[in-house]
This record gives C-alpha cells, sequence and structure tokens, in this order.
C-alpha cells in the first residue's frame, strides 16, 4: 500500500496494524493480529499477551524527563498492580531487551503498596475505586500510566486499554500525560483509538 497517497483513514489503520503486529512480534507461540487494524484478543489469556507486549512498545514512544533516572544507565521500570498473569508475560518479553539504551525491569507492586520509582505503571482490572486509589498513590511523580478500567482516562490514566470489535484499542490523554511530564510521540497518537487533548 502506497501509504503517502491512501486516505487519511487507510492510512491510520495502516499504522494501527503496523504497531499490533510490532507488538505482537515479541509474544509467544501463535499469538498473532489480523491486519488491517489492531490486536486481536479472542480471549482472556491472549487479551494479556496483547497487552504485554503493547505495555513494552509503549516506552519506545515515550520520552521521560533527565530527572525520572538516577543516572545514565538506569533501567526503564515497569509497575504492575492487579495483573500477575500480564506481569509475568511482560517479564518474559522484556528479558534481554533495552529501549533507549536503557534496560527494562519489570516490577510487581502488592495491593496497598505505594507504586514508586516506575516509569509506565499498569493498572488492572475494571474496579474504578481501585484505579484512582493506585493512580493517587502514583502520583506526583514523572510517570506513563495505563489502566484498562472503563472510564479509565477519567481517572487520571494517560492511557487506557479498551476491547473493540474483539480488538485490544487504547485512548489517549494528552492532559494526563503532560500532568505526568511524559512526552508521547505523535506516530502513537497516530494509531490510538480516540486522543483526548482536553479533559476526556
Amino acid at each position: 500500500m502506497d501509504t503517502a497517497r491512501a486516505p487519511r483513514g487507510a492510512r491510520r489503520r495502516f499504522a494501527a496494524a503496523a504497531l499490533a503486529l510490532a507488538a505482537l512480534a515479541v509474544t509467544a507461540g501463535r499469538v498473532h493480529a489480523d491486519a488491517p487494524g489492531p490486536a486481536n484478543a479472542s480471549s482472556p489469556s491472549l487479551e494479556r499477551k496483547v497487552k504485554a507486549a503493547f505495555l513494552y512498545k509503549f516506552l519506545g514512544y515515550a520520552e521521560f524527563p533527565a530527572n525520572a533516572f538516577s543516572d545514565a544507565s538506569a533501567p526503564l521500570v515497569i509497575g504492575v498492580v492487579g495483573a500477575d498473569e500480564l506481569a509475568a508475560e511482560l517479564t518474559r518479553i522484556v528479558s534481554g531487551r533495552s529501549v533507549q539504551s536503557r534496560p527494562i525491569v519489570v516490577k510487581v507492586f502488592a495491593e496497598g503498596e505505594a507504586p514508586a520509582g516506575v516509569h509506565l505503571l499498569f493498572i488492572g482490572g475494571s474496579d474504578s475505586a481501585h484505579v484512582k486509589a493506585v493512580l493517587k498513590a502514583a502520583q506526583p511523580a514523572p510517570m506513563l500510566l495505563v489502566s484498562e478500567a472503563e472510564n479509565g482516562l477519567q481517572l487520571g490514566s494517560v492511557i487506557n486499554f479498551k476491547i473493540v470489535d474483539e480488538r485490544v484499542r487504547f485512548d489517549v490523554s494528552l492532559e494526563a500525560a503532560d500532568k505526568n511530564s511524559v512526552k508521547l510521540s505523535s506516530r502513537l497518537l497516530t494509531v490510538a483509538n480516540q486522543v483526548h487533548k482536553g479533559s476526556p
């Protein structure tokens, strides 16, 4: 496909498919995406694998301030709350990999534990009260906050996963990104399901 000449909507779908396929390339077994479009999530286990792959890929599209790291060799830390299966898959995915010349570490936080010292924090589950409490405990800090609750962006997340037509999609809040001192690449915004510039 000549993406330069394709209609804007077609280019957006092509980019979404490319990101989904890139994310799924780091997962195991027969996990796959049906192009064009985002990653298929036909089962809970597959959905977790897809989301774990996306979390890893998100790091490559995010820019954190220099003060988010103790030194030039400090790792990028992904924190996970309330999603042990996803954390295990994410740990497998990032093993031996690096982003922006930094190694990647996955840290699992117990319920009620303050998620400090992370750059990307994923909060699993659909309980709005739980998501709100974790987000409150995590701030203020330069952090890419990702959730999967129905109203995740309204609660303060930067990125919120959603399932659309049995596929994993995600919405983005630029206001939350700015509040959390995280700059997102325009390439990521291009493939988002929705991008909110103000309050969601």
